[in-house]
């Protein structure tokens, strides 16, 4: 798929109820994981003493982990998709949008903002990011994520 079929794409599903509905439900998600990233965080990067860089890639790690499961079964209910396949898509969605945060995060706090408000802000930037590319990627509907299986097999041992 081409980025304008991309383009289109999303464009023609801000068309269709379902998709906002999935939306919400992604934020909800979204949220939750929010509150346990930054709640990681701070227990890493308070009490623990735990750099600050380091305390948002262990809180990230937890965070995906929670979204993971809750997007799969109730946002996007792919439960008849291959787990690991869709796994190791939203982790690498996840990734991408982790680099852009990271990136967001060290400029904020080189800027002068305090860490914790820096990881808040640039957690919430880059969410956008793991919606689209879960929703077109990781959980597409529209194809199976599994890899295919021949016709053919052969019923014996």
């Amino acid at each position: 798929m081409t980025p304008v079929d991309t383009v289109k794409r999303v464009g023609r599903g801000t068309l269709k109820p379902g998709n906002w509905l999935q939306l919400l439900q992604f934020g909800v998600v979204g949220a939750s994981g929010y509150f346990v990233n930054l709640g990681v965080f701070a227990l890493l990067n308070g009490p623990l003493s735990i750099h600050y860089i380091a305390s948002a890639i262990l809180a990230f790690c937890v965070a995906v982990l929670n979204n993971f499961w809750w997007n799969r079964h109730w946002t996007f209910d792919a439960r008849h998709g291959h787990a690991g396949f869709q796994a190791a898509r939203f982790f690498t969605v996840s990734l991408v949008a982790l680099v852009i945060q990271l990136i967001i995060l060290k400029l904020l706090v080189s800027g002068g903002t305090g860490e914790f408000r820096a990881q808040a802000i640039s957690v919430a930037i880059a969410m956008p990011v793991n919606f689209v590319g879960n929703k077109l990627w990781t959980f597409d509907g529209e194809r199976d994520s599994s890899p295919p299986v021949s016709s053919q097999q052969s019923s014996s041992p």
